[in-house]
């Protein structure tokens, strides 16, 4: 799949994201008690708020909005604990389906899940059924209208940073770093005054599936749409060629 369409998809997803941005802002709120808990709630010294808090700005979430979250979730002793479960499954035509989700309930988590798959016409396999398939990355999309670098210039502060790899795409630039790289690379982007589409850890395909069959492509509509309303669902990844 090209940049373009993931930029085109990521735009999509803020698109969509408009019209629901109270369930966006929930689950990066989720996140947010989960790294407060696990590493304070200063994130100078907590790299993962850190990342959460620039994802958080990049969904166009109100900087009180992310500072009361932060605060609650200092404060407050008896925050629910969330736990992180990943489920591996299967949409039509062996499509490849990774789900993580930060859930109080597990049994609930499960049910929900499970559904989804099955309204789609999919169905949820073992740990490790698909994720062989799929690089976990650091994955910084920079949009070239918004940026008036040089390509190549650019492509230094990345890689001087730590990036793994750059391409150059039809609207927009993607950097590709270490998971526990993306951090420092986004902060230099950052520092350097370039604007980020987005900058996430993600599992990215190593193959993708194209779907000719208006069926298939109605029941993979269903399962991703089911998946991304649920409360429980932080992220959904496929390697389906959209």
């Amino acid at each position: 799949m090209s940049g373009h369409s993931k930029f085109a998809n990521i735009k999509h997803k803020k698109e969509k994201n408009d019209a629901a941005k109270g369930r966006i802002f929930t689950k990066i709120g989720k996140e947010i008690v989960v790294a407060v808990k696990e590493g304070g709630a200063d994130p100078n010294n907590n790299s993962k708020l850190r990342d959460i808090i620039a994802k958080a700005k990049s969904n166009n979430m109100p900087n009180d909005t992310i500072d009361r979250a932060i605060k609650k979730a200092a404060g407050d002793a008896n925050a629910v604990n969330y736990e992180t479960v990943v489920y591996e499954g299967y949409g039509p035509s062996g499509t490849a389906i990774i789900v993580e989700a930060l859930t109080d309930n597990r049994n609930r988590a499960a049910s929900n899940i499970r559904n989804a798959f099955t309204k789609g016409g999919g169905n949820v396999g073992t740990p490790g059924c698909v994720s062989y398939m799929f690089d976990k990355k650091g994955q910084i999309i920079i949009d070239k209208e918004e940026c008036s670098m040089d390509a190549d210039e650019l492509m230094m502060i990345a890689l001087d940073a730590g990036a793994e790899d750059f391409a150059e795409e039809e609207d927009s630039f993607e950097v590709l770093t270490a998971p526990d790289d993306i951090s420092a690379v986004r902060e230099a982007l950052e520092a350097a005054k370039i604007p980020m589409v987005s900058a996430e850890v993600t599992m990215i395909p190593q193959n993708w599936v194209e779907l000719t069959d208006e069926n298939d492509i109605k029941k993979m509509n269903k399962i991703i749409d089911l998946l991304e309303e649920d409360d429980d669902v932080q992220e959904v990844y496929h390697n389906w060629d959209e």
